[in-house]
């Protein structure tokens, strides 16, 4: 496959034949390209579970018919590892990406459902998975899986690291964002500062955050971030601390704290669902990716 330079200086891929061709078909034969070490982000711990599973916040129906497959998208510890790889089936030239991060729920069918939501509003989305393809029917075992990444994170760094230079150089995207929930949000801020270069963005609903300036230093790119003020696994004056650091230090951030809201306002499956929320907050965070990834070197 023949990638073309772009002026921002990623590769990008000629049309919508090398990504359904060459992703789909050619790059699922060998293993991708493993990344160096990445610096150890903070350990993050899931919040007080408020359901079984997952769920992207809702909206109404695609706008855009996609195209998706498992494909193996980076090489950790000698294994490979499987995302779900999702694109408008209408592409003509690459389009800006999303890295997907699933909760301490695992990759499973909400999460690729995310996936293809967000794809059908016109990106490129790869949904990461940071549990080898083990996925949590219970609140033990899914915090047994977190266990194991917040006792790894080497591993889950050189997993996200993959996913972005998978996106960029192998799909040709232009842009690259990072987004998840719960886990998934705080490995989107830790992906923030593992690669800072490579990430044009990132957004975080309700993941443990950071006050410390120092490790926030490394943050570039615009952040958008989703909190509740009855939070029980992250405190709304976590979420306030973060913000004003991060603003002290000239980031380009903003945080939504939603009044009477609690962890999981944006998951269907939760007790704490609010459907008006949950659409807000989508319709935002679709607005932030139209600026953020936006390719100003096209």
């Amino acid at each position: 496959m023949v990638f073309q330079a772009s002026q921002n200086g990623r590769r990008r891929a000629p049309s919508v034949v090398a990504l359904s061709v060459g992703l789909i078909a050619a790059c699922s034969l060998t293993a991708c390209s493993s990344g160096e070490d990445a610096p150890q982000p903070e350990q993050v711990a899931e919040p007080e579970p408020t359901a079984s599973s997952p769920a992207a916040p809702a909206r109404e129906g695609a706008q855009r018919a996609v195209v998706s497959d498992i494909l193996p998208y980076a090489e950790v510890d000698e294994e490979l590892v499987y995302g779900h790889f999702v694109f408008p089936s209408d592409m003509i030239e690459p389009l800006p990406a999303i890295i997907l991060i699933h909760e301490w729920w695992g990759l499973d069918d909400n999460v690729k459902s995310a996936a293809d939501r967000l794809a059908a509003e016109g990106y490129i989305v790869l949904a990461v998975d940071l549990f080898a393809g083990r996925t949590a029917d219970d609140v033990a075992d899914a915090r047994t899986l977190m266990l194991e990444v917040v006792e790894n994170q080497a591993l889950a760094s050189a997993n996200i690291q993959q996913a972005v230079d998978f996106v960029a150089d192998t799909a040709g995207a232009p842009t690259v964002a990072a987004m998840g929930w719960g886990l998934g949000g705080s490995w989107a801020l830790n992906a923030a500062m593992l690669a800072p270069d490579d990430l044009d963005a990132a957004v975080t609903f309700y993941g443990q955050v950071s006050d410390d300036a120092n490790r926030l230093e490394a943050v570039s790119v615009p952040m958008l971030g989703f909190f509740a003020e009855n939070d029980r696994g992250v405190a709304a004056a976590d979420a306030r601390a973060f913000g004003e650091v991060m603003t002290s230090l000239g980031k380009d951030i903003e945080i939504v704290i939603y009044p009477d809201a609690g962890h999981g306002f944006a998951n269907p499956d939760s007790h704490n669902y609010n459907a008006e929320l949950a659409e807000q907050s989508w319709r935002q965070t679709l607005e932030f990716f139209s600026t953020s990834l936006s390719d100003n070197g096209a």
